[in-house]
């Protein structure tokens, strides 16, 4: 259905966790976004400038540095084979500059007000608040706000965010999924459990769309919680009283997932998941969460599991853990599957710049929207990038995957 170890190296890939350690040149340069040809704040003829804004502490980290740390890990070996060849003819370094915004909108803001003077574009960072805090800023600047990890159907709008671009299909195209494979699939009641901001509303939304009126679905009670909130063992106990054998876990903070998997347990309750594909990780939450007690967990997928056995030889998968081991801190099989949507969100970012022709902020956003066909290394068969389409992500296929004990598996 389709839904090491050495220091990050001065090779050109460059994190940085605060903004005091970082010195940016030309922040009072006003931009023209290049227009005529001349070059953009960010870009010479050696080197362009990528920054990241990405909680890389608090209660998001482990996502938000692994979001970065994909970017650092492929343009780091892209570095250490040359460069990137731009269409103008130029070969450059990609240096990219990470900024902790602790999933803090205040903080994202400030982190981009010391970008927009000398980042080329700012790309990749996770997080829905935070990318929102500075969309209007950067398009009253004319600044380059794309890849963004968010899943926020806004940022895919083209006439409300013409300097934005999602990465990854939308949290919308993520529910509306799940719901389909239940309409199709026998007689469901169904827990919803969902994060109260922009984030649980949209993946409830295409959820209920797809079950509407479909009367082998039922939807016995729907909870939220607040961001904030450390525990969500309240909630589970309530929907487990409901009978359930389905639970719509709209939730985005991995430890609270693994806590409300553990609770059900712990009460008897062993209702098939539905597990968003920001907090799905086998690694970081199936395995703690003790996963293989239930019946199914399902996901929404578009790339290869470097833990997954199946991908144990795969070119891609090597590649990637070879260039994360190179450039970052991260384990040496990472985490989170925020590591591969970094690498693949960069790995675009790297076409765009193979097709620019002039180094300029505009033709990159020219460029980037005229991509389709696109394979990014660890894609999964069936998906693809496609830039072309209006009101979608980069990628915006998405296939729907089960949990295999070890890894994930395609469904159909």
């Amino acid at each position: 259905m389709n839904t090491k170890r050495r220091a990050r190296a001065l090779i050109g890939a460059v994190a940085v966790a605060s903004a005091a350690a970082l010195v940016l040149a030309g922040c009072a340069r006003t931009d023209t976004g290049g227009r005529g040809g001349a070059a953009s704040p960010g870009i010479t003829d050696d080197t362009v400038t990528i920054g990241i804004s990405s909680p890389l502490s608090g209660p998001v980290a482990g996502p938000g540095t692994c979001t970065a740390d994909g970017a650092i890990a492929y343009f780091g070996g892209k570095n250490a084979d040359g460069g990137v060849a731009f269409g103008d003819g130029k070969t450059r370094k990609v240096k990219v500059v990470a900024l902790d915004d602790q999933y803090d909108p205040q903080k994202a803001k400030a982190n981009y007000d010391q970008f927009k003077g000398s980042a080329f574009a700012i790309a990749i960072g996770l997080g829905t608040p935070t990318n929102r805090a500075f969309r209007d800023a950067a398009i009253a600047d004319g600044v380059p706000q794309v890849l963004t990890g968010t899943g926020d159907p806004l940022f895919s709008d083209r006439t409300k965010s013409p300097m934005q671009l999602d990465a990854f299909p939308t949290y919308v195209e993520e529910g509306r999924a799940f719901g389909e494979m239940l309409v199709a699939s026998g007689t469901h009641k169904v827990a919803v459990l969902s994060q109260n901001d922009d984030y649980g509303k949209d993946y409830l939304t295409g959820f209920k769309e797809a079950v509407k009126d479909a009367p082998n679905v039922t939807i016995t009670k729907e909870l939220t919680y607040e961001v904030p909130d450390t525990s969500l063992d309240a909630q589970i106990t309530t929907l487990a009283a409901t009978g359930a054998d389905v639970i719509f876990n709209a939730v985005s903070q991995p430890h609270l997932t693994v806590s409300a998997m553990r609770k059900a347990q712990t009460l008897g309750w062993l209702p098939d998941w539905f597990l968003p594909s920001n907090t799905s990780g086998v690694a970081p939450i199936l395995k703690p969460a003790g996963a293989d007690a239930f019946p199914n967990v399902y996901t929404i997928g578009y790339h290869k599991t470097p833990d997954d056995p199946a991908y144990a030889g795969d070119a891609d998968v090597k590649r990637f853990l070879a260039d994360i081991a190179a450039h970052t801190k991260q384990p040496e099989i990472p985490e989170f599957p925020h590591c591969m949507w970094g690498y693949m969100a960069a790995a675009i970012l790297d076409k765009t710049f193979q097709q620019m022709t002039e180094p300029t902020r505009a033709e990159f956003m020219t460029q980037l929207l005229q991509i389709k066909g696109y394979q990014t290394p660890l894609m999964l068969a069936g998906a693809e990038v496609d830039t072309t389409i209006a009101g979608e992500p980069a990628i915006s296929s998405v296939i729907l995957e089960r949990f295999t004990g070890t890894g994930y598996a395609p469904i159909g």
